[in-house]
């Protein structure tokens, strides 16, 4: 069984303390919703699972999937910036993705799961915001991955793309991949358990005896 686990996670940047005695286990099959103030951590945390930034202390480990990797290359990371190249097309800057990411999944097919597939000769640089939204979201489909992190990725998506976006997450989750999710508002699909960030940052700090 795929189990994504942490355990004493603790984060700094720029010197400051961003939290600490985080621990969670999620399995395949299931969705972690990240929740908690601004500042709290939510996307240092996403960030940390996927190797772009280094744990001040606490380990994350991935027990079922291939050892010879590590939890981030296993992982699929999508943040804030909509990654892509606005002079190439829609289906040219997905190929692009397919081959950093050594995906065997057809390029036609992921942009039509969102969506896309009528304006994959289109430019991006014409995408609308939300439009721009699900060529990023295409990325999770054109190669396979365990670990799906999302930062707020209904973001300019409307009610039809959220739908969407539902589709997608839960499709992931029937074929046993895993999820955490970092969203202010909607939800694309009710989580299955959730982490909130800011309290155990503040119980750890004080029974530190910091302010």
């Amino acid at each position: 069984m795929l189990e994504l686990q942490a355990l004493d996670l603790a984060c700094v940047r720029a010197g400051r303390e961003v939290f600490a005695d985080v621990e969670f286990a999620v399995r395949g099959g299931e969705m972690l919703a990240v929740t908690g103030p601004n500042g709290a951590g939510k996307s240092s945390l996403l960030r940390l699972i996927a190797g772009l930034l280094a744990p001040a202390r606490g380990q994350v480990t991935l027990h079922g999937a291939a050892a010879e990797y590590t939890v981030g290359e296993q992982a699929h990371y999508v943040g804030h910036l909509d990654a892509f190249k606005p002079s190439l097309t829609v289906e040219e800057n997905l190929a692009f993705w397919k081959a950093v990411l050594g995906g065997g999944n057809e390029v036609r097919g992921a942009l039509a799961a969102v969506g896309l597939d009528a304006l994959a000769h289109l430019p991006a640089l014409y995408l609308s915001a939300g439009q721009r939204r699900r060529l990023s979201l295409s990325r999770l489909l054109v190669a396979a991955r365990p670990i799906w992190l999302l930062d707020e990725p209904s973001s300019a998506l409307d009610a039809a793309g959220v739908t969407m976006l539902g589709e997608v997450m839960g499709a992931h989750l029937a074929g046993g991949g895993l999820l955490l999710v970092a969203e202010h508002g909607r939800l694309a699909r009710a989580p299955t358990r959730e982490l909130q960030l800011g309290r155990a940052t503040a119980a750890a700090r004080r029974s530190r005896g910091q302010a």
